[in-house]
């Protein structure tokens, strides 16, 4: 039997800790994100990843190269869009403490959908109206519902625990 100290059983340890397992993704992990699985916060931090790099520039170069007055409406949406841009970088590297953000994303593209694209669709008349192009956005919303890690979700920010 060999002693715990020996090379060969760290040698065993390093090799047993480092073999690659996919379906350890899936697993909750409790060591570092507090009971959520790895494959939600890699959603997440993608989420947020295309949030930063796809709104940052559209949102920006929009509100910094605007000339005469802004409609009110439109200036907040823009400089909404903006600030979301901001925020989902801070999500990218700290992907649990913005999942309100997700949140807010869902709930407002989900409330546009059946408002908006809903009845127009129910009419046959959304291909070709000005919601089409918006809808074709808002649709991807699946993605951040199949990303947010609900259960954690409700436990941390609904229910105020901290432990799983």
């Amino acid at each position: 039997m060999q002693p715990l100290d020996s090379p060969q059983h760290t040698n065993e340890r390093v090799q047993r800790a480092s073999r690659f397992n996919v379906l350890n993704i899936f697993r909750r992990d409790y060591e570092h994100y507090e009971g959520v699985p790895r494959i939600n916060i890699y959603l997440l931090r993608l989420l947020f990843t295309l949030m930063f790099f796809f709104l940052t520039y559209d949102s920006w170069n929009h509100i910094l190269t605007h000339t005469g007055p802004w409609d009110s409406a439109n200036a907040a949406a823009w400089c909404m869009w903006g600030s979301y841009s901001v925020i989902s970088f801070i999500g990218m590297v700290r992907p649990l403490k913005m999942l309100p953000i997700v949140l807010f994303e869902i709930i407002y593209k989900v409330a546009w959908l059946f408002v908006v694209a809903y009845p127009l669709w129910v009419e046959d008349k959304l291909f070709g109206s000005s919601a089409e192009g918006m809808t074709r956005v808002f649709v991807w919303v699946v993605f951040p519902i199949v990303a947010m890690p609900w259960r954690y979700f409700f436990r941390t920010f609904i229910l105020g625990r901290k432990t799983a």
